[in-house]
């Protein structure tokens, strides 16, 4: 039983069972290959092909093209990047006849009934390789439509292209043609100059060459108002020296180096000096409206350039605004780049119709708020605690740092484009507690050790969803009604427990509000109606109101994801509260029923009742963890046979699921759900290294060190 072939790699074989080496090798293993990572900003513009609430692409070319006739056709190019070959997921709605081509090859097309029923969606499955796909559609008009809607089979999931032409290179979206007739074939190839491709390309967004300042283009001419333009260049002289710029300017003009005014005037054109160290510096120029607005700006022979590295255009400016004559521009926030300015808030732009600077995270797992992160960093943050890792804390702070300083930005920036946000493309959709819970209920821990700015308002947005937002049984016990990802609708997940229960707890601590643990308390015994398996003494891992029974499957982690999370409660409960002795009840029934299902090994599996499934990692460190608690705690009655299950479930661990090296084998990819065990057993394989796991090996180890601790004073 094991995931290796050569089990010399096991750090069994290493290290023994020695805890903090397991900590260091998975705990540094993480942060190497998830580096801390900025954004990403690209160009964007919202005119054209653009994603939606859905965030899948849409069109109406009836709006863009209103004088087209029938048969007229419009071709669409775009880009996309794949780590791998691999096949991906596409969800289809046809206004009118509708082609899709991948690298030359007709993907999909559709038929008279497609077109016929608009609003039904067809799954087309479309083959890409590894590096960039070419992506290219084209659609007809008739009397019915002339667009479509395209894109990413999983609601809320990021996946987006980019423009493959030389100009565009970088920006999201969709370049496409002018009305072409139905026989016509385009000779595009990706990064090609659209000054060689014979015709028009859309969508536009050069200004007119009219004479006018670029600041009129981009805002009219609010009189008396101001706008802010930023760039930056590297200063090539040794030490400290004397630099010459040049500017000319329609209107009054100040220009600022590093944020301190270096030179002033009412307009026209002037040149300045300006003594600057070696090194990279900003440059800002405040441009004041009177009139036609606008400025030219040079130094010597620097070249400048954007500050912000925005993908998708040459300029090195970036602009914002207009101002009110009395706002105070706040550098630091809009130099940040993670927050919208003045009111009404606005956010920095490109001198082109339509275009703004756009943030991405392009990062697997760094700076990103999902669910299998949330418990990740709770293991990685008491991991460095228990190995005494400054760095590590640090890696952590700033994770979540960052997801707080972008959450506003983020709804601005969904309300701005439409709805398909590039960061926080779940807490901006909200519609279940896997987008918030587990995150949040981990910042709220980690907020204990090392203060974050700004999780207030995050934690209580999140309280707000759960409390208000989230679908509720009559008896108040969660469940899943009405969600993007349809194919949860009318369910009940184990999982549930895990992706509320935490984080209300610490809500609790946090507020000081009894409710949201009594809120906390009571869900157990929802779930419990409806998804306890008695004759076990364990839980299905679904309740499907739509057949209005539970599927009877036990699957692994999501059992484990109840006692875990019943473990976080109890400890922060009070003890005179009048449900803590029905969940110490309730915890030593489902304990019973998990120890029965340990292996001969140590490990527990897939689905929890077959050993023929494959051992399962997380869930193993779930019961490891749960058992350990109850133990230390003195909630689990007989705690001497947990406490030897304990170690032989460890001691698994590190022989079959983690290498020297820090990789987590046999941890269970994320799940849908089946009435069927052979679903799991099967089709629902494991990852090295998913993020569903690898937080919980490292809290598993730990509760390892702490009973043996607890143990040593007994």
């Amino acid at each position: 039983m094991g995931y290796y072939f050569d089990d010399s790699k096991s750090l069994y074989a290493y290290e023994g069972t020695d805890v903090n080496a397991a900590l260091c090798s998975i705990a540094y293993r993480f942060m190497g290959q998830n580096i801390k990572h900025g954004l990403y900003y690209r160009a964007y513009t919202n005119a054209g092909i653009v994603r939606t609430t859905d965030y899948r692409y849409v069109i109406d070319f009836n709006k863009i093209f209103p004088d087209s006739k029938q048969k007229d056709c419009v071709w669409a190019f775009t880009k996309l990047w794949s780590n791998g070959d691999s096949t991906y997921g596409i969800d289809i709605n046809c206004f009118g006849p509708m082609e899709m081509y991948v690298n030359g090859e007709e993907a999909y097309k559709s038929d008279i009934f497609k077109e016929r029923y608009s609003e039904t969606v067809t799954r087309v499955f479309i083959k890409l390789k590894a590096g960039w796909n070419d992506i290219r559609f084209r659609w007809k008009k008739t009397k019915a439509g002339f667009g479509g809607q395209f894109g990413t089979w999983i609601g809320k999931w990021d996946l987006y292209t980019l423009m493959p032409t030389k100009e565009r290179d970088g920006q999201e979206g969709f370049v496409f043609t002018d009305i072409v007739s139905d026989s016509y074939v385009p000779e595009f190839e990706a990064g090609m100059s659209e000054a060689d491709f014979d015709g028009k390309l859309y969508p536009e967004i050069k200004f007119p060459v009219d004479g006018k300042g670029q600041l009129t283009h981009m805002y009219g001419t609010p009189e008396g108002k101001y706008a802010i333009a930023w760039a930056s260049a590297f200063f090539d002289k040794m030490g400290t020296a004397s630099y010459k710029f040049r500017i000319a300017a329609k209107g009054a003009a100040t220009v600022y180096v590093d944020k301190k005014e270096v030179f002033s005037f009412g307009g026209g054109s002037a040149e300045f000096d300006a003594d600057i160290a070696l090194g990279r510096h900003d440059i800002f120029v405040k441009s004041v409206c009177s009139g036609d607005w606008g400025f030219d700006l040079s130094v010597d022979d620097i070249t400048l350039e954007s500050a912000a590295r925005v993908k998708g255009t040459d300029d090195a400016w970036m602009y914002i605004g207009p101002f009110a004559a009395d706002f105070e521009f706040p550098f630091d926030d809009a130099c940040s780049m993670h927050k919208v300015i003045g009111e009404p808030k606005t956010y920095w732009r490109l001198d082109l119709k339509d275009t703004f600077v756009r943030p991405y995270n392009e990062n697997t797992l760094y700076g990103r708020w999902n669910y299998p992160l949330g418990v990740t960093l709770y293991g990685l943050l008491h991991a460095a605690i228990a190995i005494g890792s400054e760095d590590i804390k640090n890696y952590i702070k700033d994770h979540i740092q960052l997801c707080c300083d972008t959450l506003d930005y983020a709804l601005w920036d969904k309300e701005q484009y439409g709805g398909a946000t590039s960061i926080h493309n779940l807490l901006t959709s909200i519609d279940s507690l896997d987008d918030c819970g587990s995150f949040a209920s981990m910042m709220l821990e980690v907020n204990k050790y090392m203060p974050i700015d700004g999780v207030k308002p995050v934690a209580d947005y999140v309280a707000e969803f759960i409390e208000h937002g989230m679908s509720r049984l009559p008896d108040g016990t969660f469940y899943r009604k009405e969600q993007m990802h349809h194919f949860h609708n009318g369910t009940m997940w184990a999982d549930d427990l895990y992706m509320s229960v935490p984080f209300l707890t610490r809500y609790y601590k946090f507020t000081g509000d009894i409710k949201y643990a009594n809120d906390a308390a009571e869900q157990f015994f929802g779930f419990k109606k409806r998804l306890f398996m008695p004759e076990q003494q364990i839980m299905s891992h679904v309740y499907d109101f739509k057949y209005d029974s539970m599927t009877g499957v036990p699957w692994g982690r999501g059992n484990g994801w109840v006692v875990f999370s019943m473990t976080e409660l109890l400890a922060e409960l009070p003890d005179d509260h009048p449900r803590k002795g029905d969940l110490i009840e309730f915890l030593n029934t489902l304990c019973e029923g998990y120890l029965k299902l340990q292996d001969p090994d140590g490990m527990w599996h897939q689905v929890i009742t077959d050993w023929e499934s494959y051992p399962e990692t997380s869930c193993t460190s779930m019961y490891i963890y749960a058992f350990s608690r109850g133990v230390r705690n003195g909630w689990l009655k007989d705690p001497e046979k947990y406490v030897k299950a304990v170690y032989k479930g460890w001691e698994a661990i590190v022989k079959t699921s983690v290498d020297r090296d820090g990789n987590v084998y046999g941890v269970c990819r994320g799940s849908e759900f089946s009435f069927l065990a052979d679903y799991y057993k099967y089709e629902l394989g494991w990852n090295l290294n998913d993020a569903h796991g690898t937080g919980i090996v490292m809290l598993g180890g730990i509760e390892v060190e702490r009973l043996t601790e607890f143990l040593n004073k007994q």
